[in-house]
């Protein structure tokens, strides 16, 4: 009787709540980045502030397009256990 393949682990696709915990991170991490860009803007002069006000204005947009941007690293497929044999009267098994 043939074996059927068996999955490894690592061929699983990530949980969701891995996933979701690493798309807060990046969002966090850029929110904190727009904090300095603020901070920034009242001890920078003259012209030089609107680099940082650019990152403060513009940075939100990304922060939430990446966050809401879901990684679907889809490996081969995943069976499930004790797959089915095909039966046909010929072989004499039962």
């Amino acid at each position: 009787m043939p074996t059927p393949p068996s999955s490894a682990i690592t061929s699983l696709p990530t949980s969701p709540d891995d996933e979701r915990r690493t798309r807060m991170i990046k969002y966090a991490a850029a929110m904190g980045i727009r904090m300095i860009c603020i901070a920034a803007c009242f001890v920078t002069p003259g012209w030089w502030l609107l680099i940082p006000a650019f990152g403060a204005v513009v940075l939100p947009y990304f922060a939430v397009v990446a966050a809401n941007t879901v990684v679907n690293r889809a490996g081969p497929a995943v069976e499930r256990p004790g797959a089915l044999l095909p039966y046909s009267p010929s072989d004499g098994r039962l």
